[in-house]
């Protein structure tokens, strides 16, 4: 699966931290008791190989939002299938949506001003950097920073979900965003 589908030499593989974040993001706790996040990335990495000669995009940002469109189809169709529901295109739609939108919210992490092409590649390249490193940490950690920052679950609440009290839940938090932050700066050297 590691052919390259960009001049520029990116992979699919490339983009399989950054699909695991949008669909941990999205899915609901239920379902991911039934289907795990890394079978429905791997789904979607495999049709968007079998499909990759029908991608006709010209850079990684257009390739992100052809991948995003196949994950919502992907989750789309698991929902319905665990739920049972008849398929219900305006759902498809919203869940589209909200993976843009998670996708706009993990670009926001990155302080970006995008005047320039080679700024916005670079940009594509920090947001793919960022997914991997979250997808990195511990999950009761990367559970809390997804909780707080993308579904804005208060402390209380995620403390809740996690069985922990609030102060545990900062103190993952802490944690959690102290190790990115020192991946980042990392990455960022070499």
């Amino acid at each position: 699966m590691n052919e390259h589908i960009q001049p520029d030499g990116t992979t699919l593989e490339q983009f399989r931290s950054y699909l695991q974040l949008l669909a941990r993001v999205q899915m609901s706790t239920r379902l991911r008791r039934k289907l795990g996040v890394s079978d429905i990335v791997q789904q979607t990495l495999m049709q968007a190989h079998r499909a990759k000669d029908q991608f006709g995009g010209a850079d990684t940002g257009t390739l992100a939002a052809w991948l995003r469109r196949i994950l919502a189809r992907n989750l789309t169709h698991a929902t319905r299938d665990f739920s049972r529901a008849k398929r219900d295109v305006s759902r498809e739609r919203s869940l589209e949506a909200a993976l843009a939108d998670s996708s706009i919210q993990l670009g926001a992490w990155l302080d970006a001003k995008e005047p320039s092409p080679s700024q916005h590649a670079e940009r594509n390249e920090q947001i793919l950097r960022l997914a991997a490193s979250i997808e990195k940490l511990p999950e009761a950690q990367r559970e809390a920073i997804v909780l707080q920052y993308w579904h804005g679950w208060s402390l209380a609440q995620i403390g809740e979900h996690l069985d922990r009290t609030p102060a545990a839940i900062a103190g993952l938090l802490h944690r959690g965003l102290k190790t990115l932050r020192a991946e980042i700066q990392d990455q960022d050297r070499s």
